[in-house]
């Protein structure tokens, strides 16, 4: 076989963690029916990592945990990390997504009013959300204990597209007049 070498990539690049070298040669030997010894692969292994160590490449393959894993090479970290800095906030779970619509309708707002609202626990949502700075802590209440009051903050206005809360749309905008229970009176 003369593309050994490229199957071999392709496990790498295809696995999620390092992939060992006793996994490729299951793998191959799965595929093909054919025996590889653990030297022949390493010999292999070798001549991809060589490839990769050239400038032309942004990525190299790397020995971690006992294995193998492409990674971006280190001059190319800061801009991989904005990347991921960006995308991460743009994830927001279900309930995380349930607390801020919360926040952003009844702001300023407590902890326990958002719990009551949503029946649950929010402490895990409000920390997210407060990371992720789509909100703030604007001050503190005047009831029992003086809970921690939260608001949008102006990242929140960007991430959506909007100069101001009143931009957000109405209730009255996700009704449906046409469905209706009962007789209605004129």
């Amino acid at each position: 076989m003369d593309n050994i070498e490229q199957y071999i990539e392709a496990l790498i690049f295809a696995s999620e963690q390092s992939i060992r070298t006793e996994e490729i040669i299951y793998c191959l030997q799965s595929a093909f029916s054919q025996d590889f010894s653990e030297d022949e692969i390493n010999n292999h292994l070798q001549n991809i990592t060589n490839k990769y160590h050239d400038e032309q490449f942004a990525i190299e393959v790397v020995k971690v945990s006992n294995g193998y894993q492409f990674l971006t090479k280190k001059s190319y970290h800061q801009v991989i990390s904005l990347l991921q800095a960006q995308r991460s906030k743009k994830k927001l779970s279900q309930a995380a997504l349930e607390t801020l619509a919360i926040i952003a309708y009844k702001q300023p707002v407590t902890k326990p009013d958002i719990e009551q609202i949503r029946g649950v626990n929010c402490d895990y949502s409000i920390q997210k959300l407060l990371e992720k700075e789509l909100i703030a802590i604007i001050g503190k209440s005047e009831a029992l204990g003086k809970p921690i009051l939260y608001g949008t903050s102006m990242l929140f206005m960007d991430y959506f597209g909007i100069n101001s809360i009143n931009e957000l749309p109405q209730l009255k905008d996700f009704t449906n007049n046409a469905v209706s229970i009962g007789e209605q009176s004129e």
